[in-house]
C-alpha cells in the first residue's frame, strides 16, 4: 500500500509551508523528497503521519485518511523523524522493546524484520541510546520504527550529520527493506542520495518543482554543461558572472559549473576572454549534469 497526496497545503502564519503538493508513492517503491532544508519536507512528513493537520487538500497512506482513519495510519507506519527521539536515557534494548509493547508485539516476533539492522548494535544493548554514537542512533531509531512491521516508512532526514561511511550503509539497509514489501518515503538534502531512489520529488519553498526517476531527471538539463577551473576560483566566478554569454554558473567542488546562453560555445574563445581577465591554468571540458545541477535550474 502507498501514499497519495492532493493539493496539501500548509500555512505558519504568513510563511507557506506546503503549496498545492500533490503526489503519489507507489506500493513498494523507494520514494526521495528531495530539498534543502526549509523547503517543506518535513511539514510534509507530519501531515502524512498525523501529528499535523494540513490548511487544505487530501492525502491517504496504506489506503486510509490522514483525517478519518489517523488511529489505522499510527499502527500502520513507521516514522524516523529527523531528530533524534529516543530516550536516551534508556539501553539500547529497553528502547527497542518499549516500542514493541507500545505496539503489542514483541522483538522476537518480527526479529527478521529488523535483524540486519540490530545484529550491528546488539553488542551495545546495555548501553544507553544517549551515549551512542550519531551512525548507531540512526540504526537504533530504524530499528524502532520497524519493530512493528509497518507498511509504510517514513524516514526524514535520516542521514543527516552522520558520516559517509554510514550513510551507505543506511541506504544498504534501505534497499534491503524494498525487497520486504514496505513502502518508503524518505527525504534528504542531500543531492547525492537522490540517485538512489526509484523515484524523487524535487521540492522548494514549498512547492514541487518536478518528479520523475533520477535518470529521467538529469536527462532534461536544458543545455550543454561545461566544468571550468583556473588559479583563482573567486576570479572565475567574477570572470564567468561578467560575460555576456553566461547564463548560469555554480560552484562544484574544484570547479564551477557553467551553461551558456548559446546553443555551442568555442572553448578557445572562452579561455582567451578570462585569460584577458587575468586568469591561468585554465581548463574547460564538457560534463554531464548531476540531479544537483538539475535542481538548481528548476530552482532558478
Amino acid at each position: 500500500m502507498g501514499i497519495s497526496v492532493f493539493n496539501i497545503t500548509k500555512s505558519y502564519g504568513e510563511v507557506t509551508a506546503l503549496s498545492d503538493i500533490s503526489f503519489d508513492v507507489k506500493p513498494g517503491e523507494l520514494f526521495g523528497l528531495i530539498g534543502p532544508d526549509g523547503a517543506g519536507k518535513t511539514s510534509l512528513f507530519r501531515i502524512l503521519t498525523t501529528l499535523l493537520i494540513a490548511d487544505k487538500g487530501q492525502a491517504t497512506v496504506a489506503g486510509y485518511d490522514v483525517l478519518k482513519e489517523y488511529k489505522s495510519i499510527r499502527n500502520s507506519v513507521g516514522y524516523m523523524p529527523g531528530r533524534f527521539s529516543l530516550y536516551q536515557d534508556l539501553t539500547v534494548e529497553e528502547n527497542l522493546n518499549f516500542f514493541a509493547t507500545i505496539f503489542g508485539t514483541t522483538i522476537e516476533e518480527n526479529y527478521d524484520l529488523v535483524k540486519d539492522i540490530y545484529v550491528q548494535i546488539e553488542p551495545f544493548k546495555t548501553r544507553r541510546a544517549g551515549k551512542l554514537s550519531g551512525g548507531m542512533k540512526q540504526k537504533l531509531a530504524l530499528s524502532c520504527a520497524l519493530i512493528h512491521k509497518p507498511k509504510v516508512l517514513f524516514l526524514d532526514e535520516p542521514t543527516t550529520g552522520v558520516d559517509p561511511v554510514s550513510r551507505k550503509e543506511f541506504w544498504e539497509m534501505l534497499k534491503r527493506l524494498q525487497k520486504k514489501d514496505i513502502t518508503i518515503l524518505v527525504s534528504t538534502p542531500y543531492m547525492d542520495e537522490a540517485a538512489l531512489c526509484d523515484r524523487i520529488a524535487l521540492i522548494q519553498d514549498g512547492e514541487i518543482l518536478q518528479i520523475d526517476t533520477p535518470n529521467a531527471i538529469v536527462s532534461h538539463f536544458p543545455k550543454p554543461l561545461y566544468n571550468i577551473s583556473a588559479n583563482d576560483m573567486h576570479g572565475l566566478i567574477e570572470s564567468l558572472t561578467n560575460h555576456e554569454h553566461t547564463y548560469s554558473i555554480f560552484p562544484f567542488g574544484e570547479f564551477v559549473h557553467y551553461t551558456d546562453k548559446r546553443d555551442l560555445i568555442d572553448r578557445e574563445d572562452l579561455k582567451d576572454y578570462l585569460e584577458s581577465q587575468g586568469l591561468s591554468d585554465i581548463h574547460i571540458e564538457k560534463t554531464q549534469p548531476t540531479i544537483e545541477d538539475t535542481f538548481m535550474e528548476l530552482a532558478k
